[in-house]
């Protein structure tokens, strides 16, 4: 009985080492096992190639190029640039030509279709401000400047080349231009100095030639003219006419 009880003990023993040894194995697998990845809900799945198709990235094809749909897409957005480009610049250039036609279609400005007024200012001193207004029913361009003469002047003054704009100004109807006068100098350098009250204003066409008669503009009182006298070209603002 005694030998009996000793084997069942002895063979209890052998299985419990045996479950423990199998558990300490197991333990040590698990340990060296890799901690599962933390998951990520924005990560996007791995795609899975196609059959047949390369493993390799989509955006490389291993030339350093983009992929045939990314090439595709690339070279419509390209194609659209350039086409849009294309017609944008070929409308603005065909506007600008269309403006520019318009404007050398329109008349010159000329005693027929406007009306001339000239002023005396107070700054700038010995100045005074020539207004042309558009009487007619049409755009007119007042080309160069005007040609003044003062009494019985034998020449027309000079014009202040600094005042040249750079456009032709057009004269909407009703709208007026200006140019300025500068009839003697400030300090009295001048010479040849005279008064008078007559005036005449005449306009140039485009290749600067005489366009119509000469305009008589009256004046209200005598005005000293000498040899500094200057006149500047059209301008579309009065300001700029009496810059000079």
């Amino acid at each position: 009985m005694r030998n009996l009880h000793f084997r069942r003990a002895a063979r209890t023993s052998v299985l419990g080492t045996a479950a423990l040894i199998a558990a300490l194995s197991l333990t040590a697998c698990q340990s060296d096992s890799p901690a599962p990845a933390a998951y990520d809900a924005e990560a996007p799945a791995p795609q899975k190639p196609a059959s047949g198709a390369s493993a390799a990235p989509a955006s490389d094809t291993g030339n350093g190029k983009e992929t045939a749909g990314d090439t595709g897409t690339s070279g419509s957005g390209s194609e659209g640039a350039k086409d849009s480009g294309s017609e944008s610049a070929k409308g603005s250039g065909s506007a600008a030509a269309k403006q520019q036609r318009s404007s050398a279609s329109l008349p010159t400005c000329t005693g027929e279709n406007t009306k001339l007024t000239i002023t005396g200012v107070k700054r700038p001193v010995n100045h005074m401000l020539l207004t042309v207004t558009n009487t007619g029913s049409k755009a007119c361009n007042a080309f160069y400047h005007p040609v003044l003469r003062f009494g019985e002047a034998q020449s027309v003054p000079p014009v202040v080349e600094d005042s040249k704009p750079q456009a032709v100004v057009t004269v909407a109807p009703g709208e007026s231009a200006y140019a300025g006068v500068m009839t003697s100098s400030a300090d009295g350098s001048g010479t040849g100095g005279y008064s008078t009250q007559d005036l005449s204003v005449g306009f140039l066409d485009a290749e600067s030639k005489s366009a119509g008669d000469m305009v008589n503009v009256p004046l209200s009182k005598d005005v000293y003219v000498d040899s500094t006298l200057t006149v500047t070209y059209w301008q579309t603002e009065m300001d700029d006419a009496l810059m000079y």
